[in-house]
């Protein structure tokens, strides 16, 4: 088995990383940040950062082949605690039943103005 790459139109490339990496039936998601596609800019609302994020999440795992549904693992960071209550509404819009295992931390971000950072790990169905 060799690892692919996975990276979407629409979503611009790093330099530095890969959107994702498939290997077998395993996808591992990079972290995402709320970032605006169209802009580039960081909204200072978490709920909307919240919903950026899981949506790149999600046109990821569909360039590789799953979906939100078959999402095993994610590990969420937040930059302050006092986002948690309206990060937990948006992440159940997305997650509402038959949610993943999930760590969440408290921790500063390396992008300037990012609230939240999800890694995630899901499979893809046979």
């Amino acid at each position: 088995m060799r690892k692919e790459i996975i990276e979407t139109p629409d979503i611009a490339p790093s330099r530095v990383l890969s959107a994702a990496t498939k290997f077998g039936d395993l996808i591992f998601l990079s972290g995402r940040t709320g970032r605006d596609g169209e802009t580039g800019k960081y909204d200072p609302d978490i709920k909307v950062q919240t919903r950026c994020t899981l949506e790149d999440i999600k046109k990821i795992l569909e360039a590789a082949g799953s979906s939100m549904d078959q999402v095993l693992s994610n590990t969420c960071y937040l930059t302050s605690v006092d986002d948690f209550s309206g990060f937990n509404e948006v992440y159940l819009e997305y997650f509402p039943s038959d949610r993943p295992a999930r760590t969440t931390v408290e921790a500063p971000l390396m992008a300037q103005g990012a609230l939240v950072e999800i890694t995630a790990v899901a499979c893809i169905p046979s």
